[in-house]
């Protein structure tokens, strides 16, 4: 990266990037400072951010009412540990949390990252059958296209055909993957195998409306009322992965507010704190909970991150959950939902192009079974925009905050690439 600033070239060398051959990958951008949907480049260059930072920057970078609560936490007392140990931040955002998810989801146990509270949930659920006396208990009923982190216990559940774990599947726990329940030849295949499974499940883990890093494959609210119908009908707890959903992306503050669903826990993360510190958390209701509420020590949920309930997080999230209240958020995702819809439509013609969906802040355009989408990245960038394709897909999920005019460059910015990709595609 010609003119790099000497911090970039002096640290390059040691920095092991994510998701990137690092023999093979270009050299990041370095960046000097965000704005709002603008990331400012060390070389000057401004790029509009299409994904918001993998969708936490939900208020766009640099809210000034975060940064000023965040200020004043680390002020008062930046961390302490949470073991033996109580603060302000992380007691009102878990009862703001407990009155803002539906029914009885009262009971939030803190983490960093969204993979460990996917992880939280698991060790939950598995537990729960064994403080009831249930041994054997210990598979999960996931989906295919479903992602739920890069840990050992979420690459398991993760789809095995997607690729970035398949290397370690002589290592993992196998579970029961199936098709989601879209239809009646694939209701017909998750119930057979939960026949033949139920007695040794534990529960069944789901992204609730959208499978995210799996493909962006959407799914409607009968999906999940069959997931809830049959995980009752088994006896087994219903794991929301609302790691990439929670927040208003896909239109209401949760996925499962949308749907009508009520799991028995559900994981939240990514946007919890408007994209300005880690913080993750997995919610159960009250029969969770009851589980481990027992005289005997070894009922207790052994587990406790170093940063559990971090006090700076906290007050992040905080003010995040206050812009919701009090700043037009979900209006503002619809806005974006509407624009995304009218921007990417003109895509659907194209040769190449297989699908175009839009599902709250969230919008697709899905190229062609084999194509390698990340190979236009290169492109996002000569039109001044952050993007980052995957797979099969083109997508854009953007601060619920970004402009009207920044919205329309990144929609014509994918008319434009996908538009030239596609010529090549007939050539």
């Amino acid at each position: 990266m010609s003119g790099a600033p000497d911090w970039y070239a002096a640290g390059r060398p040691h920095v092991w990037l994510p998701y990137a051959q690092m023999k093979t990958a270009p050299p990041p951008l370095a960046v000097a400072r965000t704005d709002g949907s603008r990331i400012v480049l060390a070389d000057g260059r401004e790029l509009i951010d299409g994904i918001a930072s993998w969708w936490t920057a939900c208020h766009g970078y640099n809210h000034p009412y975060i940064r000023d609560a965040v200020r004043r936490q680390l002020d008062a007392m930046p961390h302490v540990m949470f073991g033996g140990l109580a603060h302000e931040p992380a007691y009102t955002l878990a009862r703001r949390l407990a009155g803002l998810l539906p029914g009885d989801l009262d009971h939030v146990f803190f983490a960093e990252s969204g993979s460990v509270a996917v992880e939280v949930a698991m060790k939950m659920a598995v537990q729960f059958w064994l403080n009831r006396g249930a041994r054997g208990r210990t598979r999960f009923l996931a989906f295919r296209g479903g992602y739920h982190g890069d840990t050992m216990a979420t690459m398991a559940v993760c789809d095995p055909e997607e690729g970035m774990h398949r290397l370690f599947s002589g290592l993992l726990p196998e579970h029961v993957l199936v098709d989601l329940p879209r239809d009646e030849d694939s209701a017909a295949a998750f119930e057979r195998a939960l026949e033949r499974h139920a007695d040794e499940l534990a529960g069944i883990l789901v992204e609730p409306l959208v499978q995210g890093a799996g493909g962006m494959l959407f799914h409607d609210a009968e999906v999940l009322h069959r997931l809830r119908n049959a995980a009752d009908r088994h006896d087994l707890l219903l794991i929301f992965d609302e790691i990439f959903t929670g927040f208003g992306r896909t239109g209401t503050l949760f996925a499962c507010e949308a749907a009508g669903v009520v799991p028995d826990i559900v994981t939240l993360s990514k946007a919890l704190t408007g994209g300005t510190l880690p913080l993750s958390a997995a919610v159960a209701r009250g029969k969770v909970f009851e589980a481990f509420w027992s005289d005997d020590p070894l009922h207790a949920l052994m587990h406790g991150p170093t940063y559990m309930g971090h006090a700076l997080a906290c007050a992040a999230a905080n003010a995040s959950l206050d812009l919701f209240e009090t700043e037009p958020r979900l209006a503002q995702a619809a806005d974006v939902s509407a624009m995304l819809a009218e921007g990417l439509e003109p895509c659907g013609g194209l040769p190449g192009v297989r699908d175009v969906r839009v599902r709250g802040a969230i919008g697709v355009v899905e190229l062609a079974p084999g194509t390698q989408a990340a190979a236009l990245r290169g492109a996002f960038l000569d039109e001044g925009v952050w993007m980052r394709p995957f797979g099969t897909v083109v997508y854009l999920t953007p601060a619920f905050t970004i402009g009207a005019d920044d919205l329309a460059h990144l929609t014509a910015a994918v008319r434009r690439v996908v538009g030239r990709w596609s010529k090549d595609v007939l050539s």
